[in-house]
């Protein structure tokens, strides 16, 4: 089997047209040069050079392999580049997935526009899942970055969760509701409101908190007779079935029939975190330092 460095060496007297010239250019000893090029011809079985008393030719056979030596040469670069890049998380595909009250939208879309921006030789797939079930997959290797919303009820082991940002609590209600004109709220004049999402015992997230909040106030949010934890809890709203308590973001996604109105209280707030492995590579590493940055 022919080494890439007997390639290389090929490749040099080639181009430099004698022994000693390419030994130079290699640093190493003409005779050590002659050795390798020597070893290749036995081992290919026929003569690459001929050699004259004023410069060495290629025969048939080495005018035949030259052009496909430096292929295999320029394609080893290419795949030794490739590998260093990917290593160094300048190269491959981001697995990213966020929850349906993370909004792909404002600060999120900033972060993945800045990423992206400065690391031209990486493209992102994303998708849509619960909290529970990003944990999950970043647990069996299948996701490399979850976005959803604190707090998380059940985690798992390798995976840390890291605080983004946080935005206020706004009150979504129909815009023919009566409290829709209304410069501000109090979570208890929501005592007997219909709400359209309500915790899970097992899971965490916004309705969690929003339910905790409710709860400080002497109050459990009474359910509505639709409910909804995803995204389609806006058409919900403004269908009039109920009222939620949703993160300044999701005004992004919101249909006109919905108003959304400022809550009193500061710890009327959520924050959203990024999930990722304990060990995270650099890809996930690069997208952790410029999506922190750009967004808080």
């Amino acid at each position: 089997m022919l080494s890439t460095r007997q390639l290389r060496y090929f490749v040099e007297i080639a181009e430099c047209g004698s022994f000693s010239a390419a030994a130079e250019r290699l640093f190493i000893a003409q005779s050590a040069l002659s050795r390798q090029i020597k070893d290749m011809e036995t081992r290919l079985q026929t003569p690459l050079f001929e050699r004259t008393a004023r410069q060495p030719r290629l025969t048939a056979a080495g005018q035949a392999f030259l052009p496909r030596a430096r292929n295999l040469l320029n394609e080893l670069n290419k795949a030794s580049a490739m590998a260093t890049e990917v290593g160094n998380g300048q190269l491959g595909t981001l697995r990213l997935s966020h929850s349906s009250t993370v909004p792909i939208s404002g600060r999120v879309l900033a972060g993945i526009g800045a990423y992206l921006e400065r690391q031209p030789g990486v493209s992102l797939d994303i998708g849509k899942l619960s909290s529970e079930a990003q944990l999950e997959e970043l647990a069996e290797g299948r996701l490399d970055i979850g976005l959803l919303r604190l707090p998380v009820l059940r985690q798992r082991d390798g995976i840390q969760l890291l605080p983004l940002f946080t935005e206020p609590l706004l009150l979504a209600v129909p815009a023919d509701h009566r409290l829709a004109r209304a410069t501000r709220v109090e979570l208890a004049q929501l005592k007997d409101e219909a709400f359209i999402s309500i915790p899970h015992p097992q899971r965490g997230g916004l309705s969690y908190l929003c339910a905790e909040l409710c709860m400080r106030q002497g109050f459990f949010p009474k359910a509505a007779r639709v409910m909804s934890r995803k995204t389609t809890q806006l058409q919900l709203i403004q269908g009039g079935f109920g009222i939620a308590l949703l993160p300044q973001s999701m005004q992004d996604l919101a249909p006109p029939g919905v108003s959304f109105l400022p809550l009193a209280g500061a710890d009327c707030q959520s924050t959203v975190a990024l999930a990722c492995r304990q060990d995270p590579p650099p890809l996930v590493q690069h997208f952790l330092q410029t999506f922190r940055g750009e967004s808080l």
